[in-house]
């Protein structure tokens, strides 16, 4: 049939189910009356590539993981045979984090103050879509907040953040703004001296934003590693722990796969306003940039830690200053 050798069942003379091979592997599964996947089932393709799940027309189509040699399982949804990652569902069992800057506190012409304790999240946004189970109003286990951008702009608000928020109970972050425009030795050096960093702090973040013309500006992709690179060394020295990396998911795209030594030694923080979660390794995913949070004024940017309760408490035992 269709030049497959086939070991099937039938139903009232009709195939659907049944072992397919073909030149390339062999699908196990349910299939059409003419040997199509179509339903759940598994393709075998040898040298280590299996795919399960999820198939119509021949093709990964909703809940699929598929594994390859040398790369990580991909375990999400899938259409007509191309991954968008996993579909995460969003409820009060997940750890929710946010972070803020000077735009939390001037908004146009007014200036505000946060109320660190009454911090829930009322919001998800509306740029993506999200499947949400129940009424959202989550507890923020852990806040960022930016310190420091270049090599001399330094966010007044931070100081008065950074306490208010951990008297609250949250966890606390610091981050820096990265520049293309001044070296990576300046910008962490004026970051370690205006920043916080005690005990049970969350990792620091290097928040790496620049443009395509930027980066060109600069020198190109390499130099912009090697000074991402420098930050890193010098921070890392410092406070203790390995910085976490927060870029966008069109830098992941085009320029992070130049950089494999940051991949396999960083973990990072990925602003992607999407359905689907990043097939990157993760350590939080900025899912919205116009979520809704009691006790802040205006627009606050959503993320969301990539694991559970075990998960998060793993973390904060192995990644948090000491």
């Amino acid at each position: 049939m269709n030049g497959y050798r086939i070991q099937g069942k039938w139903k009232n003379d009709t195939l659907y189910y049944g072992i397919r091979k073909d030149s390339l592997g062999i699908y196990t599964g349910e299939m059409n009356r003419y040997a199509i996947a179509n339903g759940y089932g598994n393709y075998n393709a040898g040298k280590g590539n299996y795919s399960e799940g999820f198939w119509k027309n021949n093709q990964r189509n909703g809940f699929c993981f598929s594994i390859r040699p040398k790369q990580k399982i991909r375990a999400g949804e899938w259409k007509n045979d191309k991954y968008y990652g996993e579909r995460v569902n969003y409820t009060s069992n997940r750890i929710y984090g946010i972070d803020v800057s000077k735009y939390q506190h001037e908004i146009g012409k007014k200036k505000y103050g946060i109320n660190w304790n009454q911090i829930r999240i009322i919001s998800l946004g509306k740029l993506s879509k999200k499947k949400i189970t129940g009424n959202i109003n989550y507890k923020v286990s852990f806040a960022y907040i930016k310190s420091t951008e270049g090599k001399s702009i330094y966010n007044k608000y931070y100081k008065n953040d950074y306490n208010k928020a951990k008297a609250a109970g949250i966890r606390v972050g610091t981050y820096h703004f990265f520049s293309t425009t001044s070296s990576a030795t300046q910008q962490a050096n004026f970051f370690l001296k205006k920043s916080c960093f005690h005990k049970g702090d969350f990792p620091p973040v290097l928040d790496v934003e620049p443009s395509h013309e930027q980066i060109a500006k600069m020198g190109g992709a390499q130099e912009l590693f090697s000074q991402i690179r420098t930050w890193l060394h010098i921070v890392e020295r410092k406070t203790g722990v390995k910085p976490v990396l927060y870029i966008s998911q069109m830098f992941v795209n085009r320029y992070l796969p130049m950089a494999p030594d940051l991949k396999h030694k960083y973990q990072f923080w990925i602003a992607r306003y999407g359905e689907y979660k990043p097939d990157v390794k993760l350590a939080y995913w900025q899912l919205a940039p116009d979520g809704r949070v009691s006790g802040i004024h205006g627009e606050v940017d959503i993320t969301v830690f990539n694991g559970y309760q075990s998960q998060f408490s793993d973390f904060v035992d192995k990644h948090t200053i000491r």
